[in-house]
């Protein structure tokens, strides 16, 4: 156990400020169980550090230095929620969660750390459903059309500064109106190359145009993402993000780890993927307010990715997801190496705090730690938080959260306790067979390429063909006659009918209806909504 470079003042006495922090963190609910109060030197294993579950959907951030064990403090949490009944949605950045589905072992670290923090640790597989972005890795392929991922996505993506993510929006605009489906990055190149040709430059003109300058800088990023292999993360059969909110035969939440060791080299796209599965369940969900629980909690690890280099677009969108899918029983953990990694808008929605180590070897790691020290509540017993920061073992962390009343928590040293599942890969056949007995793999395994932006623009360019030989007409017996020497016909329904089909209104119904569409189907990220 690391010794404390800030220790609880003297006029305390280390056993009653140990009450004093762990009363802060009594629940009357159902909880997850974070560890034990260290002070005065020691770890006092009755008094427990405890978050609600009805304060997971106010979000939270889990920071620290490389190593300080943020990856087990995630897993420790997943565990406990998919033990309550909550499913939970992670990223796997280097395979070491794929042992979430085994129980661990009893080593003497994990027995000396479960009498430390007073944890009755058995060993305990979860359910685990294993995914892969576009089927680069074992699990089932998840995959998004180019259409459903939007313009403010996809210009992160590809890293677009603001006046091509602009024009981006408006080439997805007119591919919504003029009804082209864009499911793969060939379709989104082709309507590019179209709007800049002869045959399609004037379809943007009234809304602007699209200089040739700024689509080729798009073609070539298009271009070099499909080098990268980025091309296989979009098309068809389109990941349904309701298949996150899923229970096991036992009632326990289904664990989603997203696969990325196979993508670890394109760090954007794997961190802007997780948010798109985010951003569609912000559309979809109902409003359902406060829980006992949440439907479901997010951990995007990596955190920092998703911030740099962003639009202003896409930094407004993330805070406006963030503030309010609480409200639909979504809860989102970014897990990050520095809280300033998090814009200061999307910081602030972080009512749950787990900061592990952080170090100051560089004048701008000392600056971020004075701001960290900043965002805790003042404490009477750890009379030095920047000291407290820098001091903090392995597996130990400084921790706040919202109480069951929506208070913030004093601020508690806690030694975190250990994970009861297995942390590392597992056999790639024990994994493969997993992922072929899901119940997912027959829905999504199977890549589809059906007609799409691509066709329909070529079969503009092809040529008309020959116009058949006109057949004699059959002479037809005159038509019915109503009053007004007008033929009659199915259904007429008189002067509405005459209305409805007049060339005027077809013409405005067609243009309500377009409007509406869009109105209808671009959300806050500009993600396309689904019909449910």
């Amino acid at each position: 156990m690391s010794q404390p470079s800030a220790t609880p003042t003297p006029d305390d006495d280390a056993a009653a400020a140990a009450a004093r922090i762990a009363a802060g963190y009594a629940v009357g609910g159902p909880a997850l169980d974070l560890g034990a109060v260290h002070a005065g030197g020691r770890t006092h294993p009755d008094e427990q550090v405890r978050l609600p579950l009805a304060a997971l959907n106010r979000h939270g951030l889990i920071a620290g230095a490389t190593g300080t064990g943020k990856t087990r403090t995630l897993q420790l949490m997943a565990e406990q929620l998919s033990a309550a009944g909550v499913p939970v949605v992670l990223a796997d950045l280097k395979g070491d969660l794929a042992g979430l589905a085994r129980p661990g072992e009893a080593t003497e670290r994990v027995t000396r750390r479960a009498a430390d923090t007073g944890d009755p640790w058995q060993p305990t597989g979860f359910p685990v459903e294993y995914l892969a972005l576009g089927g680069l890795g074992t699990g089932v392929p998840v995959r998004a059309t180019v259409s459903d991922f939007g313009p403010v996505l996809l210009a992160k993506v590809l890293d677009l500064n603001a006046t091509q993510e602009s024009s981006l929006g408006l080439v997805f605009h007119h591919a919504d109106a003029a009804g082209l489906p864009l499911l793969d990055l060939a379709d989104l190149r082709a309507l590019l190359t179209w709007l800049t040709g002869t045959e399609g430059k004037e379809e943007l003109a009234g809304l602007g145009g699209l200089s040739r300058a700024t689509a080729g800088v798009i073609l070539r990023e298009l271009v070099a993402l499909e080098d990268l292999g980025g091309d296989v993360f979009f098309g068809e059969p389109a990941f349904d993000p309701d298949d996150l909110i899923r229970t096991a035969s036992d009632g326990r939440g289904v664990i989603s780890a997203v696969e990325l060791p196979a993508v670890a080299d394109r760090p954007a796209l794997f961190s802007t993927f997780l948010v798109w599965l985010l951003a569609e369940l912000f559309e979809q969900l109902p409003e359902v307010g406060d829980l006992e629980k949440p439907k479901v909690v997010f951990f995007l690890d990596e955190a920092h990715l998703l911030f740099r280099g962003a639009s202003k677009a896409f930094l407004t969108a993330v805070t406006q997801t963030v503030r309010l899918i609480r409200s639909k029983g979504v809860g989102v953990f970014l897990v990050t190496q520095q809280p300033t990694d998090v814009p200061s808008d999307v910081l602030g929605q972080l009512g749950n705090r787990v900061q592990h180590a952080l170090r100051a070897f560089t004048p701008e790691d000392a600056d971020a730690l004075r701001k960290t020290v900043r965002t805790f509540p003042r404490s009477d017993v750890y009379d030095d938080v920047a000291g407290l920061l820098t001091s903090l073992g392995t597996g130990e962390a400084a921790v706040t959260v919202l109480s069951e009343r929506g208070a913030p928590t004093p601020l508690a040293w806690t030694v975190l306790r250990a994970p009861r599942a297995g942390m590392g890969t597992v056999p790639p056949g024990e994994m493969a067979a997993a992922v072929a007995a899901s119940p997912l793999q027959p829905r999504y395994g199977t890549p589809v390429d059906r007609e799409s932006a691509r066709e329909l623009l070529a079969a503009r360019l092809a040529p008309a063909p020959a116009a058949p030989r006109a057949e004699p007409v059959p002479r037809e017996e005159p038509a019915p006659r109503r009053r007004g020497g007008r033929p009659e016909e199915p259904g007429d329904g008189g002067v509405l009918s005459d209305v409805m089909a007049s060339p005027v209104f077809r013409s405005f119904a067609r243009s309500a209806a377009s409007a509406l569409g869009r109105e209808l189907t671009r959300g806050l990220f500009g993600t396309r909504r689904r019909r449910r």
